[in-house]
């Protein structure tokens, strides 16, 4: 077969064919037979797929083999995917809620093809390919079943759907199936949510569905493994702050952008891959200073990038040990800069027209640890050293507040102590 034809730039044949079916049959044909890249009749995803494919798989005929899952691979497995799938847990079972009248499984692999999770359907019986795929377990990826939606999702990193033959083995010729990545805060793949279906074709927009669902628990991902990172969430439209088309964005103690989510690195325009150029004021037009004031704000804020584009941003600062000091109020008599000063000082017009007027601006220096430490001994000094109800106020738990008042005590040892700390001698329930 004359693969070295697929490089060219042949334009494929005049098509009389009408139906997917028709085109993908005379695409395999194209490739298989004839070693004509079959540009038009189906997508380059799959195209790619197919030459991956002949490399590794010869006999494009034979019987998938699925591996056995052994209760030790199979514990190993779900150990290693524990944070995946409890941010995935909601969403797949809303997933499977709205697909229940559908033959489609939901299926959630981790970044190697691995599958961790898959619906239980109860016309298995009906599907015998999926009867012996969709198992906890068993490796989906590329290398072990060819061209499939989830294996090409794996491979490249990029959302696809793959339609019937488009398969590479003709065993799986009568599946359907979309697929979309899901990240980590550190830009790895962490895992493909996938929906398939055996036998029938999608009677509704699966991609779509499936690219919803992976951002929102891309979404819950990157916030779930952000430690001492200043939470952003924004868009040009405050409607859109709290779902799946929200941008996200992890500010670190530095002062650099450490991650962005799509929806971020598009309304930006930009995700520079050189640490140097991950500078927050460069990249949003606004200092750690300014952002870090935007955290004491339950309501969305107006702010305009460096752009000049103008959105409304939310802000919450999560700690190092995970603990979430967004419902941190202002108490009477307190003083603190921090806590008196508003919103930031360059902003986009409100909504109704008028813009905010400029505010002070808090320390250059102060970094999230200084601020969040802060707003803990503003809390103490309101209820008068009494850490019970300082951590009830910061909605932390007691025990929280004490590691971190002991790990502050140790690194100030040469200091005097603190009536802030009075507490952790005499506790008050």
């Amino acid at each position: 077969m004359a693969f070295e034809r697929l490089g060219t730039a042949t334009a494929p044949r005049q098509l009389f064919s009408t139906t997917p079916a028709q085109r993908v049959a005379l695409a395999r044909q194209q490739f298989f037979e004839e070693g004509v890249r079959p540009s038009g009749l189906v997508g380059e995803a799959v195209i790619q797929s197919w030459l991956r494919c002949t490399r590794n798989h010869s006999d494009r005929q034979r019987i998938v083999p699925f591996d056995a899952v052994t209760p030790s691979r199979l514990h190993a497995t779900l150990a290693r995917n524990r944070e995946l799938l409890e941010v995935a847990r909601q969403e797949l079972a809303s997933m499977e809620t709205a697909l229940s009248g559908t033959d489609s499984r939901v299926i959630l692999t981790d970044g190697e093809g691995v599958v961790v999770h898959v619906t239980q359907h109860p016309t298995g019986a009906h599907q015998p390919v999926l009867r012996k795929t969709a198992r906890v377990g068993v490796n989906i990826s590329e290398r072990m079943v060819g061209t499939t939606a989830p294996g090409i999702v794996a491979t490249t990193g990029q959302a696809c759907t793959v339609d019937g033959a488009e398969h590479y083995f003709d065993v799986l010729s009568q599946m359907q199936c979309a697929a979309a990545p899901i990240r980590d805060v550190t830009g790895r793949l962490a895992g493909v949510l996938d929906i398939t279906m055996e036998a029938r074709r999608f009677g509704f927009d699966a991609a779509s569905m499936v690219a919803l669902y992976a951002t929102t628990i891309e979404n819950r991902l990157l916030q779930a493994q952000s430690r001492d990172h200043l939470i952003l969430r924004f868009q040009a439209s405050p409607t859109l702050l709290g779902t799946p088309m929200e941008a996200l964005a992890g500010v670190a103690p530095d002062g650099t952008i450490a991650w962005l989510n799509g929806a971020g690195a598009r309304l930006i325009g930009r995700l520079p891959e050189e640490a140097c150029e991950r500078d927050v004021e460069s990249m949003l037009g606004h200092d750690l200073a300014s952002l870090l004031r935007l955290e004491r704000r339950e309501a969305a804020q107006p702010l305009r990038l460096a752009s000049g584009l103008g959105v409304w941003v939310q802000a919450r600062l999560k700690a190092a040990d995970g603990a979430d000091f967004r419902h941190a109020v202002a108490m009477p008599g307190q003083t603190s800069a921090m806590v008196m000063a508003p919103a930031p000082i360059e902003t986009a017009p409100s909504e109704g027209g008028t813009s905010q007027a400029p505010e002070p601006e808090a320390p250059q220096s102060e970094t999230l640890r200084e601020h969040s430490r802060k707003l803990i001994e503003e809390a103490l000094a309101a209820q008068g050293g009494n850490v019970s109800q300082a951590a009830r106020q910061l909605g932390v738990s007691r025990g929280t507040l004490y590691r971190r008042l002991r790990e502050w005590r140790e690194e100030d040892k040469s200091a005097a102590p603190s009536e802030f700390f009075r507490e952790t001698a005499n506790p008050r329930s």
